[in-house]
């Protein structure tokens, strides 16, 4: 079999794509852009852009979000002295031909999870840039609005099987705080007795910092912190946890 060249192949680009969710308001909303030129002039979009030939994905997703919004991306599942602290993982790849009118684009997107996330202010080829409800998007430019959905039911599965419902809440937090969590992502209500039992007795999931509210009408509320555990056995099933 000859050799293939890859001079015989079509030119094609690499950009990243960062699904941004955090809570705003008691809505899950994403971080979008306003895009100031073609294609799909006008139009929302997440945020992200074409990787250099000298960086890279992570470093393209990172410099993408601070050029077009001012914000930075949250390292991967930590926490540190300064309280910073959130969730960050590749989601997937989109190549789909002609998902760019220009050219052919290969995608990389991300997802990103972090509390009280500030006002982003646009930048680079962003003509604005603000935090939209989920719910109320509407249809996004290039596939975007594939890889929100995509984004977000990752976010909704790994609910079920990790801690990652905690990259949402303060540094400590109480379990209401936690359960409405939960409901905001799973876009459901949940009995509290009966989640309050199933995540104080899973093993590893919270830790007591021993404090409690105060000032508060009814009985006081315990704080908690996330865990050591990296996964939720049981899990906390959507199904079974209302």
């Amino acid at each position: 079999m000859p050799a293939c060249d890859p001079l015989d192949y079509p030119l094609a680009a690499v950009t990243t794509d960062l699904v941004v969710l955090t809570i705003r308001e008691d809505q899950l909303a994403v971080l979008l852009i306003r895009r100031g030129e073609d294609p799909y002039l006008g139009k929302l979009a997440l945020p992200g852009g074409f990787v250099r030939p000298d960086e890279s994905l992570d470093s393209a997703a990172k410099r993408g979000l601070l050029e077009e919004t001012g914000l930075g991306l949250p390292a991967a599942q930590r926490t540190d002295a300064q309280g910073e602290h959130g969730h960050l993982e590749q989601l997937r790849s989109y190549g789909d031909p002609g998902r760019d009118p220009r050219l052919h684009v290969v995608t990389v997107a991300y997802l990103a999870l972090a509390p009280q996330l500030p006002l982003p202010h646009a930048g680079g080829d962003a003509a604005a840039a603000s935090w939209v409800p989920v719910s109320a998007t509407g249809p996004l430019a290039f596939d975007h609005s594939t890889i929100l959905a995509d984004g977000v039911e990752r976010a909704r599965s790994k609910l079920e099987y990790t801690p990652l419902a905690t990259a949402f809440c303060p540094l400590e937090f109480t379990v209401g705080q936690l359960r409405r969590v939960y409901e905001i992502v799973w876009d459901t209500e949940l009995d509290p007795r009966n989640f309050h039992r199933k995540v104080t007795g899973t093993p590893g999931y919270l830790t007591p910092t021993g404090r409690s509210t105060t000032g508060d009408r009814g009985r006081p509320a315990q704080f908690y912190r996330r865990g050591p555990a990296t996964s939720l056995y049981p899990p906390m099933l959507r199904d079974r946890v209302d």
